[in-house]
């Protein structure tokens, strides 16, 4: 099994990996077939359904397959150039994607939340069509945002399209138990077999510059956040608050008043900095999902600003050794809200981010299983009951929470020798089947949990 770093930590814009950088991605991906098409088109059509549509104006689905069908991509995203794009839009009621001509789209008509008929494929579905000149459908094809930002048509998604295509790699494990035995055969850690699986299909400077950059994004997400303050967008009047939180630790750094509690505040922060940023639209990695993307980075900034001998040389096998643990959640199971609740985002996200600081920490590969399985555990049943459809209550606070989680799990299994009770794989499967089990009303439709108990407005 071979799902590479870059397929798991994505640079993409927010506020939802599914909800919003699929949608666009579809978009692109429809874009390309119509260009391969021999027909002459003349406009566009499309309808969100399951979470899609209940979550998808909080979300801004609705936004996102509008600016792909522009031709707009989540990892070239410009802000200023969007909004031109959308306005221009809704004035001329027409898209422009490079390659096609000129076609009829108006928003408002065109594109359907239809809230009644779910796709049998996935909970985040969606159709685009593209007419003749009398309106009729000429080209339909079905997507699935699955998680993540990755998308697949209803035919690969029937065909059990594997994350494994291409050529073979050297340690091809599809669970933690063949991850842990490739480990104690070649003597090699979790991060130097997932770094030769990926040169194993590219060029080790490019992988090298790659892992750099998710890094540097990370980062400059995190220092956006921790300078930026104000109401963040959708209607709910959230205040931003890790730059208070922030200025506040900083003022209080010599004066002998902290606790030893208060290193819990310095994870949260982070984590809050990046997801406000999310919840603001802003640039950000997946990791494993946009929902989740402060967890990882949050635990990356602890190891570096707060523990004794770190080193950002390590910060590369932090990422490896994270994304294998991705890849195996992914694979077994799901990294998507819609699919298995925020178990699956921010559980995964925080069993992700305590195996990288264990591995970076010295652990073995035993311990950086051992660390993984504890954080994914206590994050089992965890809902995804967003209010009001937005990336912002609980999700925020929950990201610093479940980095808090992380570093105690990690800790906990450098404290041990490996030998631990629930086998990873366990755990990932009792997630998978937890997530099969929930109300639909609990997996990012906004119909149940805190959603319906808390005012909206």
């Amino acid at each position: 099994m071979f799902l590479s770093v870059f397929d798991m930590f994505k640079v993409g814009v927010g506020p939802s990996s599914s909800h919003t950088m699929g949608p666009m991605v579809a978009a692109a991906r429809f874009l390309d077939l119509m260009r391969a098409s021999p027909f002459e088109f003349h406009g566009l059509k499309g309808s969100l359904h399951g979470s899609l549509a209940f979550t998808g104006v909080g979300h801004a689905t609705d936004r996102a397959a509008i600016l792909g069908l522009a031709g707009f991509l989540p990892d070239s995203y410009d802000h200023d150039k969007a909004e031109a794009a959308l306005a221009a839009i809704a004035e001329t009621h027409t898209v422009s994607p490079e390659g096609l001509p000129e076609l009829k789209f108006d928003p408002k008509t065109d594109l359907i939340f239809d809230y009644d008929h779910n796709l049998p494929g996935h909970a985040n579905g969606m159709v685009l069509m593209a007419t003749d000149a009398q309106g009729d459908v000429i080209l339909r094809q079905v997507y699935y945002s699955i998680g993540g930002g990755f998308v697949l048509t209803e035919e690969e998604l029937a065909e059990g399209k594997a994350t494994d295509e291409g050529d073979p790699v050297p340690y091809p494990f599809k669970s933690a138990a063949e991850m842990l035995e490739m480990a104690n055969a070649s003597g090699k850690s979790i991060a130097e077999m997932k770094r030769e699986n990926e040169i194993s299909r590219g060029c080790a400077v490019s992988f090298a510059k790659g892992t750099a950059r998710i890094w540097e994004v990370m980062n400059g997400c995190i220092e956006r956040g921790l300078v930026t303050d104000g109401i963040l967008p959708g209607g709910l009047s959230v205040r931003r608050r890790a730059k208070g939180i922030h200025d506040a630790l900083q003022a209080e750094r010599g004066m002998n008043l902290n606790a030893p509690h208060t290193i819990n505040d310095w994870m949260s922060v982070y984590a809050m900095a990046v997801n406000e940023e999310n919840a603001a639209g802003g640039q950000v990695v997946t990791a494993p999902t946009n929902g989740a993307a402060g967890t990882l980075p949050a635990v990356i900034r602890y190891y570096l600003d707060h523990v004794p001998g770190a080193s950002e040389s390590h910060i590369e096998d932090f990422l490896l050794t994270a994304a294998a643990i991705g890849g195996l959640v992914k694979f077994n199971a799901s990294i998507s809200g819609a699919e298995a609740g925020c178990q699956a985002e921010v559980g995964s996200a925080s069993a992700m981010a305590a195996a990288g600081l264990c591995a970076v920490m010295g652990g073995t590969p035993e311990q950086v299983e051992n660390a993984a399985e504890i954080a994914l555990e206590h994050h089992l049943g965890m809902t995804c009951d967003p209010v009001k459809g937005l990336v912002q209550v609980p999700c925020i606070e929950r990201n610093g929470l479940a980095a808090i989680k992380a570093v105690s799990a990690a800790s906990l299994a450098l404290r041990g020798d490996g030998q631990h009770f629930v086998p990873l794989d366990a755990c990932i499967e009792t997630m998978r089947q937890t997530g099969h089990d929930m109300h639909e009303k609990y997996k990012e439709t906004s119909l149940g949990g805190l959603a319906v108990n808390v005012p909206n407005c």
